[in-house]
């Protein structure tokens, strides 16, 4: 018979991939969010409304246990490492977003998954099979003739996401490390804790009293970036990073939907033909999965 061992691999890796696509779903809405507010906002102060409601989220499920659980923790260190990174992702993306369309952003900065893939060879020795790579570049593929980014040049704001692009692709292999070493709420607690120190000192210049409306968006961009890293965090426990990787090009056709919502960008056709390579990047990666697991050996009864 079929080794259970096997079916609960072959779950755990589907369980990831949806966990993942979901977060990115999230992370879509947060993005198109914080550029709606970085036109009167401070990035450091976005950052700190959403570490603040991240917090209050946490501290409101775990309560003073979980808070105590988090100082004492072995990840301190590593999940501080990793703090530092992504922040530093943040900071230039956010810097760029105000100056290039959704659309724009979103493209230049899927460079993440194929350096992802690369940085898992290397650093969490992944084996990455043939089929991988090729969905990997085939999202890629679908990504360039969707927005085609050569035309954009190497102004500043490029640069600035392609060096967001870099840094946020070290910090999912880093959070693959973490991931498996402790529970998801305690990696939000410290993860979040560490933004609001550093956002929240810049405040001294930034801080600007926002309307009622401004600071209901900025407790929902909280919202979206807390149910967006829970479920990235666990999507990260369940499957390598090389096999989601693929799934982080989704959030472009959620980019061109919400751009077309909510700043009335009309989609060109090249958008359609590179996000039928994307959906079909994702397809190959969960076929390749669950052929691969049909054709493992029987295991004797």
């Amino acid at each position: 018979m079929v080794d259970t061992a096997v079916i609960d691999t072959r779950e755990k890796v589907f369980a990831g991939i949806l966990l993942t696509s979901l977060a990115y779903l999230l992370f879509s809405f947060q993005d198109a969010s914080i550029k709606l507010l970085v036109a009167g906002y401070s990035v450091w102060q976005i950052l700190f409304f959403r570490s603040v409601t991240i917090l209050v989220g946490c501290t409101a499920i775990g309560g003073r246990p979980l808070i105590r659980q988090s100082l004492a923790s072995p990840i301190v260190k590593p999940m501080l490492l990793r703090s530092f990174i992504i922040l530093s992702a943040w900071l230039c993306f956010y810097t760029a977003i105000e100056h290039l369309q959704l659309a724009e952003l979103t493209t230049i900065y899927f460079a993440a998954p194929v350096i992802v893939t690369l940085l898992s060879v290397f650093i969490l020795d992944e084996k990455v099979p043939l089929i991988r790579w090729v969905a990997v570049l085939l999202g890629f593929a679908g990504v360039y003739v969707a927005c085609d980014p050569a035309r954009l040049g190497l102004s500043v704001p490029v640069l600035l996401v392609l060096a967001a692009a870099f840094l946020w692709a070290l910090s999912i292999v880093l959070l693959r490390k973490i991931a498996l070493q402790e529970r998801t709420l305690v990696q939000l607690v410290l993860n979040n804790g560490f933004f609001l120190v550093i956002a929240g000192l810049p405040m001294l210049w930034f801080w600007q009293m926002p309307s009622l409306d401004d600071a209901l968006l900025l407790a929902g961009v909280g919202a979206l970036g807390g149910l967006a890293q829970f479920m990235l965090f666990e999507g990260m426990k369940r499957a390598p990073v090389s096999i989601i990787a693929p799934f982080e090009y989704t959030s472009l056709v959620w980019s061109f939907i919400l751009g077309y919502l909510i700043w009335q960008d009309v989609p060109r056709r090249e958008v359609f033909f590179g996000a039928a390579l994307i959906f079909c990047a994702g397809l190959l990666i969960i076929a390749s999965e669950h052929f691969r697991k049909r054709i493992l050996p029987i295991s004797p009864p």
